[in-house]
């Protein structure tokens, strides 16, 4: 009975992958002996065995490191087609289109269409095979167009207008002018490309096998050159028991991200804690519209520490915010490095299976401070120039605006982050929505094998 009771309880077991290339294993050992000697051989069906025979020709022309070949005929041509429309409309008027907002956009459209959606549910995977059905990739802007689209140049010329009236009205010094911004990490940083002799096909990268795993780090710096505290957030329930270095602020959440309490403790740790700040001095703070920070209690809060908000409108961080613009990509760089050296010459530790241990949250904490101190004062006083924030009130620093520089390019790469829940086309999004996005493709039954 109680073995009955258990294999009740016990979870459904998981299904299985098999890369392409033990795949092409067994179909190799058939051809000596028989689908019955492979199966028994390699521990699988005889059935799978058939199906991998029947798919041998695919299964050649398919990377050797796949599961599955997923570039066919999409499950849900229906719901690709408007997702393809909206993609093309908005390039076209010039905007922005991430992978969030395609993500999210279709995971909408399946909602109120569910005869053309069964089973969607707009998983990291299915958005990668949607570029390449759809011939897609993430590009870096090339410049800022003076000509914007009609409604943006608007958006843009509010902003600045807002923010020149506060500064005639108020007088901040540029100590007292700052911009924060959260950015999503990942434990795993390696690069995508590196040196290797020509002609090779398979280029391997040792990694720590934690790619999923993440953490946020929230940045801020002022218009004086000055760069605050980082704020770093790990996905726990609980702070480790670990000392961390003093250069940081460590706070713990259960997803790894910012939320209302999180702004609270930025504000009263870092921010109010600034040479300025001490003395609650008349302050200006430019962020985005991220949910959390438009709550009442948050508001209340600014008001208490004497500090003045510049809300970006959505849409326009990779215009306006400074550290989008200019400091976010020379960060990642910068921590991408020491992950990199860590790999080559770190101290590691090992499972019992002897799988790598990522590294130590206190390590990751000297990566993100040494990161952000490499930065050099004159990047961030540029970067608010840049972004039309701080430029002096008689016009002449209105070049900064429109200076191409190529080596502050803000766009993230896809290697840092499948979901960025602190993308501006989720700020009015509910939060199971959000939760949902979240979902890795590990934790759904979406495997489709030959």
């Amino acid at each position: 009975m109680a073995n009955r009771q258990d294999a009740i309880l016990a979870p459904p077991a998981r299904r299985k992958k098999y890369e392409a290339g033990f795949k092409l294993k067994v179909v190799n050992f058939t051809m000596e002996h028989n689908n019955c000697a492979a199966a028994r051989q390699y521990g699988v069906t005889e059935k799978m065995v058939q199906d991998w025979k029947a798919n041998e020709k695919a299964l050649r022309s398919m990377p050797r490191g796949n599961c599955a070949l997923r570039r066919g005929t999409p499950h849900w041509p229906e719901l690709e087609k408007h997702v393809a429309d909206m993609v093309n409309e908005h390039r076209q008027s010039g905007y922005i289109v991430t992978r969030n907002q395609i993500r999210l956009f279709a995971l909408q459209w399946a909602k109120s269409n569910p005869d053309h959606s069964n089973r969607f549910k707009a998983t990291v995977s299915w958005c990668t095979r949607f570029f390449e059905r759809h011939n897609l990739v993430l590009r870096q802007k090339t410049k800022i167009a003076q000509k914007l689209p009609a409604d943006l140049e608007a958006k843009v010329n509010s902003f600045h207008r807002y923010v020149i009236q506060q500064r005639n009205k108020h007088g901040y010094a540029l100590s007292s002018i700052g911009n924060m911004d959260e950015t999503p990490m990942n434990f795993y940083m390696v690069g995508n490309r590196t040196v290797h002799p020509k002609g090779e096909k398979t280029i391997l990268i040792k990694t720590t096998g934690h790619d999923k795993s993440s953490f946020t780090v929230v940045l801020a710096c002022t218009a004086d050159g000055a760069k605050l505290r980082p704020m770093i957030i790990f996905k726990r329930k609980t702070m480790p028991i670990l000392k961390f270095p003093v250069g940081c602020f460590v706070h713990v959440h259960e997803k790894g991200w910012m939320d209302e309490e999180g702004v609270k403790l930025w504000l009263d740790n870092v921010w109010s804690r600034r040479p300025v700040g001490l003395i609650q001095k008349r302050s200006l703070l430019v962020w985005d519209m991220f949910r959390a920070y438009l709550t009442p209690s948050t508001k209340q809060r600014l008001a208490i520490i004497n500090t003045d908000v510049a809300v970006i409108p959505a849409g326009l961080t990779w215009l306006v915010q400074p550290l989008d613009v200019c400091l976010n990509k020379p960060f990642k760089d910068r921590i991408r490095e020491q992950w990199n050296e860590w790999m080559v010459c770190g101290e590691k530790s090992f499972t019992k299976g002897g799988n790598m241990h990522a590294p130590q949250l206190d390590v990751l904490c000297k990566f993100v401070i040494k990161a952000w101190n490499d930065i050099d004062a004159e990047t961030v006083i540029k970067s608010f120039k840049k972004c039309g924030i701080s430029n002096s009130l008689d016009d002449m620093e209105d070049d900064y605006l429109w200076q191409d520089e190529e080596k502050a390019e803000a766009e993230t790469t896809p290697s840092d982050t499948e979901l960025d829940p602190y993308d501006d086309c989720l700020t009015n999004v509910p939060q199971d929505v959000i939760d949902l996005l979240m979902i890795s493709d590990d934790e759904q039954e979406d495997f489709e094998g030959f």
